[in-house]
């Protein structure tokens, strides 16, 4: 009987923000891997934590925009053994829909923060554009 090695998987959750026009919140890094790149807010789920509500943090810690948990709609998870340089990484993406005029503010690990159009937006790190892709397919 052989030992089989066993990866470290790192869970992780992504928002995708997006406004009743056609626009999406983004933050720029503030390191890497993929600093300086664009991004969707993002990061760790917390010990305890649920992948909504780390989501939900997330969203505050790193752009300044606060929802409930429960307000977060589930796009689903991406799991691409190759989507992050540091490892495996699988995230959850949540969607939310806000306001156009609702204001954000870089926070945490974020350099800027902007609201992108979904018809123009940077190049993006990691998968991201595959999970705004899935997110907004029926709402651009």
């Amino acid at each position: 009987m052989s030992i089989e090695a066993f990866e470290t998987i790192r869970y992780t959750a992504d928002v995708v923000v997006t406004t009743t026009d056609g626009y999406v919140l983004l933050i720029e890094r503030g390191w890497d891997p993929h600093a300086g790149q664009w991004a969707l807010p993002g990061g760790h789920v917390d010990p305890g934590e649920t992948s909504r509500t780390a989501a939900a943090r997330e969203l505050a810690e790193e752009a300044g925009v606060y929802a409930a948990p429960e307000e977060l709609t589930q796009v689903g998870t991406w799991d691409g053994p190759d989507r992050d340089p540091r490892g495996r990484y699988v995230t959850v993406a949540y969607q939310l829909t806000v306001i156009s005029t609702l204001p954000a503010e870089a926070g945490d690990d974020a350099v800027s923060v902007r609201w992108w159009p979904l018809a123009d937006l940077p190049p993006l790190a990691f998968d991201h554009a595959d999970i705004i892709a899935a997110a907004t397919v029926s709402t651009v």
